[in-house]
């Protein structure tokens, strides 16, 4: 004998049933198999890439065009902006023959009052969203603040802190709008101490590091990831523009690469950290110091290490 037992109600599948229901079923399985099907036909003859968009500022060199490197390798299409046309123009057409990207530039010094409205407007004409914006451009300038150029002094601050401001002002505002976004803005270690010597700059940095801790705790419920990046010393041409004694340029044994940094930057995006030091161990003692001794010792301590020799 034959038990004919009945399918439980919660056990039957989309397709049992009275063979109206199972001839509709079949109907809408064959439907979407064959809109899957004409998808990916449409997308092998036409390809529609849909790619978050990076916004690189000081993007021909150093930190900006190693970012430029990775995000091309992680699929991003670029907004290059720095004042160097030719070396834009070279990195993007090396980008684009090397990646499956698309990269603009905008040719622009930043240094200018209002030139972050200018890159905005560049970017809203062409119709651009920026996913990332990574503040880079900036510069350091060594020695006893009132020996130095003051043209100099108020450039740095316009760069390193102002536009960056404004940048920032521009384009979150249509990230918290899409509740989705990313923005580093580059600080560095100098913005945990003053620093004799490089006064203003260790100041301006000082400025980013917070400035960016506070947005980062403003935005991070609104799905937006805010970084301040603060590398130690790393092996660009800072030195050089900074015009640091040549007994004081550097030790290029004791730096990192701009890769190194990148990686680092990047990696800390994945916890959404409000900042990154890298350097290893010996950038961690030194942001840390101030915890330990108290602060006119520390500062006579640096004085003696940045007075030139």
């Amino acid at each position: 004998m034959i038990e004919n037992r009945q399918q439980p109600q919660n056990c039957r599948s989309r397709f049992s049933g009275a063979p109206e229901r199972v001839l509709v079923n079949w109907f809408w399985l064959v439907g979407h198999m064959l809109k899957w099907s004409a998808t990916r036909f449409i997308l092998k003859i036409n390809p529609i890439r849909i790619m978050a968009t990076a916004l690189i500022t000081g993007a021909s060199s150093g930190i900006g065009e190693v970012f430029a490197w990775e995000l091309a390798q992680r699929n991003y299409d670029l907004v290059l902006v720095a004042r160097s046309e030719a070396k834009l123009q070279e990195l993007a057409e090396k980008l684009m023959q090397a990646y499956a990207i698309h990269a603009e530039i905008i040719v622009q010094d930043l240094s200018n009052p209002g030139a972050g409205t200018t890159v905005f407007e560049a970017v809203s004409q062409k119709g651009w969203t920026v996913d990332m914006l990574i503040n880079n451009a900036g510069f350091g300038d060594y020695g006893s603040f009132s020996d130095r150029p003051l043209p100099k002094i108020m450039e740095m601050i316009q760069l390193n802190i102002a536009t960056l401001v404004e940048l920032t002002h521009l384009f979150l505002t249509p990230m918290r709008q899409r509740r989705s976004g990313t923005i580093i803005n580059v600080a560095s270690i100098a913005g945990f101490l003053p620093l004799p010597y490089m006064s203003v700059y260790a100041a301006t940095k000082a400025f980013v590091l917070s400035f960016s801790s506070a947005l980062w705790a403003e935005n991070r419920a609104d799905g937006i990831r805010i970084q301040a990046l603060c590398p130690g010393p790393t092996s660009t041409q800072f030195f050089q523009v900074a015009e640091f004694p040549a007994t004081m340029n550097g030790n290029g044994g004791n730096m990192v690469t701009a890769a190194e940094v990148v990686k680092e930057s990047l990696k800390g995006l994945e916890t959404n950290k409000s900042n990154i030091v890298t350097g290893g161990l010996k950038t961690q003692i030194i942001v840390n110091l101030q915890r330990f001794f108290p602060r006119d010792f520390l500062l006579s301590l640096m004085e003696s290490q940045f007075k030139a020799k």
